[in-house]
């Protein structure tokens, strides 16, 4: 299972750098081009608009791996042991669920949102949504992940999804 995670974490990691990199890139490029020579690439501001999504949802998706959520505990750890460990692993069911339920609806939207194309590239509007789709699906992986982990090792819900270390 940490294979899942840290395959999840790599891939969050790297859109993250690619993204971050292009973005930075353009704009500091486009920047330099309006001040010497008063235009601009057209293209220029779309860009980013395409990439941030992407970016958005690895972080998310990153945060929701190293437990960076806001958590409330004081109710868990009024049960018993063996209590905690079952109601732990359903909360993380249900939250697989959720997001998997998410991940299905994004999946049926994409067909709608496919014929809007961004003005100057024409990117299918699809491409954007397609990130809410991959980081709902990693985002439920987790979860059950998370659900496992509270299940056969008792781990604490709030503690269940460890930062990894590489």
């Amino acid at each position: 299972m940490k294979r899942v995670e840290r395959g999840i974490l790599l891939v969050c990691q790297v859109v993250m750098w690619i993204t971050t990199t292009l973005i930075f890139a353009i704009l500091c490029a486009n920047t330099v081009l309006r001040y010497a020579t008063g235009s601009s690439l057209q293209w220029a501001s779309e860009v980013p608009e395409l990439l941030f999504p992407w970016l958005v949802t690895a972080g998310v998706v990153m945060a929701a791996a190293h437990g960076a959520h806001i958590t409330t505990t004081f109710l868990m750890e009024k049960l018993s042991v063996g209590t905690r460990r079952q109601v732990g692993a359903l909360v993380w069911l249900v939250v697989a669920g959720l997001y998997g339920t998410l991940a299905v609806a994004t999946a049926r939207m994409l067909e709608i949102v496919h014929d809007e194309a961004s003005p100057i590239l024409g990117v299918p509007g699809s491409v954007t949504y397609g990130c809410v789709l991959v980081g709902m699906v990693m985002l439920a992986v987790l979860a059950l992940q998370s659900a496992w982990q509270v299940w056969t090792r008792g781990v604490p819900v709030a503690d269940t999804v460890e930062t990894p270390h590489w």
